[in-house]
């Protein structure tokens, strides 16, 4: 029974690693208005949502602005709205199956990279029937593994971008460091240079000045 059991798990387990739809994931690029759609298979289903500003295609982009997120249900009906924001991970419930729309909104004059996430979260258990008793605690608790794999991976993702658009936040500022400081260094060197050619001028009109 035991050796069963764990074999049981194990194809469980080997079906939720190879399933292809594990985590809706995408990376896009805005300029002002990008929406995506995802389709809800079962009322009342928990739908967890992240996204990322990853970067501004901007070198000496300073502000943060961020982006706009309207999430709409299959009626149209509004669900969330979220205002200049750089990042947001939220969940809700959905009472209605179907399409459900989630457009962003780019108020900037800059190119935006966005990291989007969607993850829908479904106890299969709950949809059997005529299950031997003794088997359902079972089915109930791979229900459970599973789903917190799925937490897991979209927590994962989530930090990768996170740390992603950190590295990508310092690699600007050290680049605009660098800029500032030849900049300065030049501007120094100019001013150097100003001033022996002005002390040069100086004495060469007082040498003509004493010669008369």
């Amino acid at each position: 029974m035991k050796i069963g059991f764990l074999v049981f798990v194990a194809v469980a387990l080997l079906a939720f690693l190879c399933s292809p739809n594990a985590v809706y994931g995408i990376r896009f690029v805005i300029d002002r208005e990008e929406c995506f759609s995802h389709d809800i298979k079962y009322e009342g289903d928990t739908i967890h949502v992240s996204f990322v500003v990853i970067k501004a295609d901007s070198t000496w982009h300073n502000s943060h602005e961020g982006v706009d997120l309207v999430v709409k249900g299959p009626t149209g009906d509004q669900i969330q709205d979220f205002r200049d924001k750089i990042s947001e991970k939220f969940e809700f419930v959905a009472h209605q199956k179907g399409i459900h729309r989630f457009c962003f909104s780019n108020k900037s004059p800059y190119y935006e990279t966005v990291d989007f996430d969607v993850h829908e979260s479904h106890f299969t258990y709950y949809d059997q029937h005529a299950k031997d008793e003794h088997f359902n605690p079972l089915l109930e608790q791979i229900s459970k593994l599973e789903e917190a794999l799925y937490n897991i991976q979209f927590e994962q993702h989530w930090l990768e971008a996170q740390t992603e658009r950190q590295a990508i936040v310092n690699e600007a500022m050290s680049k605009r460091a660098v800029h500032k400081a030849f900049y300065e260094s030049a501007a120094l060197i100019g001013a150097s240079v100003l001033q022996v050619y002005l002390l040069r001028r100086l004495f060469e009109r007082k040498l003509g000045m004493s010669r008369v």
